[in-house]
């Protein structure tokens, strides 16, 4: 059974998501705290996190760095109520996983949650090595021969996506979908600018253009 951690502080939501976790057989935790939350978040005893913004003590923001100065696996997912572009870029670049804007439906909370988990899962592997190019996981150290390479959170999830399928096409809806974990408007080309950023950091010829279709990890 996977450990839920819910850091919310308004009970009215705690109490919706903590109830319908339980009733779909995960075991769930709810705390209301800033702090609390990274003390429980470290303690190895969870799964996935759900982590709101706007708290006591320390706000979702802060908690999320933290826990991402020690522990880079655990998947997160924030829900809040700021819908800007500046607060789901800062979530998503601070290493959460997903962004979901209150309110929300929960059968969507639940699908983002198994999905989570799911990559989580596929994350036991910590080091992925494909030619000379190597990415640890646990250290979040990218080498190309003997050259380290510096990745923002962004770049190093994309790289972490065409890791785990070498030689496979991935289309960009699948990119947009794993690695920035909501719906971006299909016309978007976030997808091709974050490709050139890791061609350059880590060879032009790395990653191949599907015509038509999308990219794959040569």
């Amino acid at each position: 059974m996977s450990s839920i951690l819910v850091v919310e502080d308004e009970q009215r939501i705690s109490s919706f998501v903590d109830k319908g976790l339980r009733a779909s057989g995960y075991s769930s935790t709810v705390v209301a705290d800033g702090l609390e939350a990274v003390e429980h978040a470290l303690s190895g005893g969870y799964d996935l996190v759900l982590l709101d913004i706007g708290l006591p003590s320390i706000d979702g923001f802060e908690v999320l760095r933290r826990v991402r100065a020690r522990e880079q696996t655990l998947p997160v997912i924030m829900l809040t109520a700021r819908t800007s572009v500046e607060s789901t870029v800062a979530g998503l670049d601070g290493g959460a996983n997903d962004y979901l804007p209150k309110p929300f439906r929960f059968d969507e909370l639940l699908a983002r949650v198994r999905l989570r988990l799911r990559d989580a899962g596929q994350a036991a592997i910590t080091t992925f090595t494909h030619g000379s190019l190597v990415l640890d996981l646990r250290t979040r150290r990218v080498t190309v021969g003997d050259r380290g390479v510096d990745l923002s959170a962004r770049e190093f999830a994309l790289a972490v996506e065409f890791l785990r399928h070498p030689d496979q096409v991935l289309s960009r809806e699948q990119l947009l979908s794993r690695v920035w974990g909501f719906d971006f408007d299909p016309g978007s080309n976030v997808v091709d600018v974050y490709v050139r950023y890791l061609r350059t950091k880590l060879g032009a010829d790395r990653i191949e253009t599907v015509r038509g279709m999308g990219y794959r990890l040569a």
